[in-house]
């Protein structure tokens, strides 16, 4: 089901999971284009809600990364969620195009990390600075190619530009990425860079249903961008 390039992947009576396209902002000010202005227009269409309702956010996603993407449709419904992601029993799968081969094929990643204050990037820090924090990510090398590594990474945590800087600071960067050292360009290359893609999906997310509270499991696909790179469409 699609409206205005929205593509709902669960649904139900408390919340949704949403396929991000790259290059879109999950929020933004009034008056620019944005994911949450997107699934208020759909709900607003479907089901004649207000469109100021209620929509609550409880993680956030790069604006160049597509993939899965989780809303709350009640306060209550947003606060379990919230409560999930705090006590890390969401699941979250990334997948990511890498430049280099990535050794060894399977391993962990561990760095301290800060988001840099006023600037839109995170950097790697020393262990005695003040604004630290832990950065663990698991990843696992799903195929090599002439370009690099397609890599399945699951999160840990979850800091700002936490796999773009950890794999950028390894010699690593994403494909597409021009703000960690990237050199090769990923997907449309719209004159605007802010529509550009880079190649990080969020792949698949696991919670419970913040009022059935069943185990839900969904899985994004990724956009024919991927394809080109020899990715394959049922992978």
């Amino acid at each position: 089901m699609t409206v205005r390039s929205l593509a709902i992947l669960y649904e139900s009576e408390a919340c949704l999971v949403v396929g991000k396209p790259p290059g879109l902002l999950t929020q933004a000010p009034p008056g620019i284009d944005c994911l949450e202005v997107r699934i208020r227009d759909f709900l607003r269409v479907r089901d004649g809600r207000p469109a100021d309702a209620y929509l609550g956010i409880p993680h956030r996603l790069d604006r160049p990364a597509s993939g899965a993407m989780l809303f709350g449709k009640t306060r209550r419904a947003t606060r379990r969620l919230a409560e999930q992601f705090e006590h890390r029993s969401v699941a979250k799968v990334y997948w990511a195009c890498v430049a280099g081969p990535v050794a060894p094929r399977a391993g962990t990643w561990s760095d301290l990390v800060r988001k840099v204050p006023g600037e839109a990037r995170a950097e790697i820090v020393a262990p005695d600075h003040p604004e630290a924090r832990s950065a663990v990510l698991h990843y696992r090398v799903l195929d090599a190619f002439a370009w690099g590594s397609w890599l399945e990474i699951e999160l840990e945590t979850g800091r700002t530009h936490q796999i773009r800087i950890q794999a950028a600071s390894r010699g690593h960067p994403l494909l597409g990425d021009l703000q960690y050292g990237s050199t090769v360009p990923f997907g449309t290359q719209h004159e605007d860079v802010r529509r550009r893609a880079i190649a990080l999906h969020a792949r698949a997310i696991g919670f419970r249903d913040p009022k059935s509270r069943k185990p839900v499991s969904v899985t994004a696909p990724v956009a024919d961008d991927w394809l080109t790179l020899g990715i394959p469409a049922a992978g």
